[in-house]
This record gives C-alpha cells, structure tokens and sequence, in this order.
C-alpha cells in the first residue's frame, strides 16, 4: 500500500510513498493556510516532491480535506479535521456529509440512544465514514455493514432527535425550496415528514 508512488522531485532523486507524501500534505495544510491544489504543488514542489494535479486532487480527497471559508468571512482555505475533532474557525463542516445524506439516505430510525440509518446495498461504510470525519459533537461513534449504519447518539441526546437531525441535513443539501427528489429517501419518510411539519 506504501509502494512508491515515482512523484519525487529534482532535489531528490527519490521517489517518496503515497503515505508519506500525504502526511506533508496533512503537514502543510494545517500549518499554511493554503488556497488552492496550485499552490499546494509550488510547496511540495519547492520541497522536491512533484505531483499531478489528479494526484494531489485524490490525496486531498483521501485526507478528507474540505475547502472552507473561514469564520472571518476571508478567503476559503483547506482544512483537514483530526480524527474525533471538528473543525474549528470555519463554517460548513458539514457540507459535504449534507450532499451524502442527500444521495445515500433511504430512513432514519431511532431508539433510545441509537440511530439506524439505511442506505443502499453497499453504501453505508462510506456513510458512516463521512458521519466520523464530519465529528459531529452529538456522534459518539459508527459502526456500518452492507446497507445499515448504527449511529450511537450522545447523551442526552435522544436517538429519535438525532435521527431527525440525519433527515434535516439531507433535506439541506437538496435546495432552498426543500424539494426532497434527490434525498434518497423513501416515499413513506417523506410523506410521514410532511404530515409531521402541518
């Protein structure tokens, strides 16, 4: 997995791993500020590392790294999350999981502390994946198969409360009119949701 991906740089000579190469990434995202994939590629290219533009696109995917205005209003920047921690200073943290829930969600149940979440077959350990690097505080953690992701709520959050949650931000992601077509979510919720809202 850690082969050499042959993106070394003339100070080099070295070809430098995938993982390694992530890590200075990781590195210098948290440390510079950094606004663009171009600018990313000047920095590691002056530390002679070169990478494609389809490289670094995919490591920044990889990384969970999101692009994001800070709290200031200035310019966006990329911002990695540690593992277990929000994002801090910035606005959108939740984006991208809003898209997700949008297109993989078919309902969300609670009980006690817990949320079930279905998706289609083979979707919810990307599901799951992007509910932990989103760190939502009320999250304690998830633990996903082939189409269901537990959700375990934090106390005193109710799972019913948490589940409704899920189903806002999938309804963000679909547009300001709230038109639920691209949810993914079944026709029973939707209409139950509807009825719950009149």
């Amino acid at each position: 997995m850690n082969e050499p991906d042959h993106h070394a740089g003339p100070a080099t000579g070295h070809a430098i791993t995938r993982a390694a190469r992530q890590a200075r990434i990781a590195e210098l995202v948290s440390s510079m500020g950094i606004r663009s994939q171009s600018e990313l590629a000047r920095m590691l290219v002056a530390e002679g590392i070169e990478a494609t533009q389809a490289t670094l696109s995919r490591d920044l995917d990889e990384l969970g790294a999101v692009k994001l205005r800070g709290a200031d209003g200035g310019a966006p920047v990329y911002v990695i999350p540690e593992d277990g921690s929000p994002v801090k200073g910035v606005q959108g943290g939740t984006t991208r999981l809003s898209r997700l829930l949008s297109e993989l969600l078919v309902s969300a149940e609670g009980s006690a502390n817990l949320v079930v979440l279905r998706t289609p077959p083979g979707a919810a350990q990307f599901l799951a994946s992007a509910i932990d690097r989103a760190a939502l505080y009320e999250v304690v953690g998830t633990i996903a198969g082939d189409d269901t992701v537990m959700v375990i709520a934090r106390e005193p959050l109710r799972g019913a409360d948490l589940a409704e949650r899920f189903r806002a931000l999938a309804r963000t992601a679909t547009g300001p009119d709230g038109a639920e077509a691209s949810s993914g979510q079944n026709t029973d919720d939707a209409d139950a949701e509807s009825a719950n809202r009149a």
